[in-house]
């Protein structure tokens, strides 16, 4: 597994935007850059950036500004501006082997899934997953911004489940910020495992299998004995649409040498004949040990999961942390 360099103070971000532009909501945006420019970094932008549209440009126009941060010397870590619903048709145009040549720090969340999901299981490029360069301002939690900072410095820091959290995301009309104490659950007492983490937006995901983007099977192959830990961050899925992508995944064979399975709370759940989301769970992934309601995903605060990393992870009656480990 590659770790690109870790950013020191003068270094560049690049930020693109292969999903949606930053131009409907700017001024957040702008926050979360400045924020960024206070740690000592700079900023490059890409052309379509500031783009009102969603998506930011044409698919090609998109794969081509991403790939150009990758083939930019002066920059030492990437992250996509924002989430949305169409990066996966940008995918054709991405200069993969650019990004395997010059190995940086990819950031994102949400649908930029597609894209450090591929680095990481096609390229052995380790990725953040978590935050995008949107995620910076204000309305989200100082912990997990700080939490971010300090692992794309290198410090290894151990994330521990939150006291309290959102139940809204700050995009949505009913945003009252922390509001909800956090429990996370699980069939289990306890779950004390390690093993490589890999994983990201769960709608996304689903849309790479049995694809050419669908290189999970040699990943598993080559890092078998480590075991895995699979995690998963749920938009807007009902609970009957979970239940058969995860027995989607199982019979694709990518829970094959899983240890253990992490799922963010669901920021819209919903369902259409009853089925809850732990009868979910407990249908399809019977054999695996899983942890649910966790802080991964679109509500604060949120994790930073290093995909190709070894993670660390414990769950003891309601709480947890998980470390990683450069190997």
């Amino acid at each position: 597994m590659i770790y690109p360099k870790f950013l020191s103070p003068g270094d560049t971000i690049g930020v693109s935007a292969p999903s949606d532009g930053a131009g409907k909501n700017p001024e957040p945006f702008r926050e979360s850059l400045e924020y960024l420019k206070a740690q000592g970094w700079n900023i490059r932008e890409t052309a379509s950036l500031w783009s009102l549209s969603c998506p930011s440009a044409d698919p090609e126009a998109r794969g081509r500004e991403f790939s150009s941060l990758f083939e930019d010397p002066s920059v030492y870590a990437v992250m996509a501006a924002r989430g949305g619903d169409f990066l996966y048709d940008c995918l054709p145009y991405v200069n993969f082997e650019a990004m395997r040549s010059n190995p940086k720090w990819l950031l994102g969340a949400s649908d930029p899934t597609s894209l450090l999901f591929t680095y990481t299981v096609c390229g052995d490029v380790a990725t953040m997953y978590g935050r995008n360069a949107g995620s910076f301002d204000s309305s989200h939690f100082e912990e997990e911004k700080e939490n971010a900072v300090q692992l794309l410095k290198g410090n290894l820091i151990t994330q521990h489940s939150s006291i309290m959290h959102a139940s809204k995301a700050s995009f949505m009309e009913d945003y009252a910020g922390a509001d909800t104490p956090t429990e996370w659950k699980s069939p289990e007492s306890s779950i004390h495992v390690r093993g490589r983490c890999i994983g990201g937006c769960l709608e996304v995901l689903k849309d790479v299998i049995g694809t050419k983007y669908d290189h999970v099977h040699d990943f598993l192959k080559r890092y078998e004995a480590d075991g895995f830990i699979w995690y998963f961050d749920d938009f807007s899925f009902s609970a009957e649409s979970f239940y058969l992508t995860l027995l989607q995944f199982r019979n694709a064979g990518w829970f094959d040498h899983c240890q253990a399975i992490l799922i963010g709370r669901v920021l819209f759940p919903s369902s259409t004949t009853g089925l809850s989301y732990e009868e979910a769970f407990r249908k399809a992934i019977p054999d695996i040990p899983y942890v649910y309601e966790m802080d991964i995903g679109h509500t604060y605060p949120s994790f930073v999961m290093i995909n190709g990393a070894i993670a660390e992870f414990h769950y003891e009656n309601g709480k947890g942390s998980i470390a990683f480990e450069l190997k």
